[in-house]
């Protein structure tokens, strides 16, 4: 409908307009704003927006794991998913203080690895449907039914 050009023109002046936010912040109509005048408040984001910050999200969560645990890529991928979602759900740093979980999981010894979790402030937070899939696959390495 626009062309190429034409659409390149307005993306660089809507840029300038609006300049490029990594966070959200309120706008000068008291509007919450991210990116490059995206109004969250009035438009939000689409599903297939949704699902690409998601895609990204893991991303990064799976880039975290491998740059702090040697071991991770040699997981099974239902436990690889195990840690991914713990990452996603509290950050790499908050996951690093699972040191005995952690290492529990590095050695292969998921019975107490999911001691560990059960035992944390993360189980008694997260919903017990939650905490209880992710149990159930770190012990049993299989994908839920």
């Amino acid at each position: 409908m626009i062309p190429d050009a034409a659409r390149e023109h307005i993306r660089r002046q809507l840029l300038d307009d609006e300049g490029l936010r990594f966070k959200p912040y309120t706008d000068t109509v008291g509007k919450l704003t991210i990116g490059i005048g995206r109004n969250l408040d009035d438009v939000g984001i689409s599903a297939v927006e949704a699902y690409d910050l998601l895609d990204h999200d893991i991303d990064r969560a799976v880039h975290a794991l491998v740059g702090r645990y040697a071991w991770f890529p040699d997981l099974d991928p239902v436990r690889q998913a195990v840690l991914v979602n713990l990452c996603f759900n509290m950050g790499p740093a908050s996951l690093a203080k699972f040191k005995h979980t952690l290492a529990a999981i590095a050695r292969g010894d998921y019975a107490a690895a999911a001691r560990g979790l059960r035992n944390s402030k993360w189980y008694r937070q997260v919903q017990a449907a939650r905490s209880a899939r992710l149990i159930r696959m770190l012990e049993s390495g299989a994908w839920p039914t």
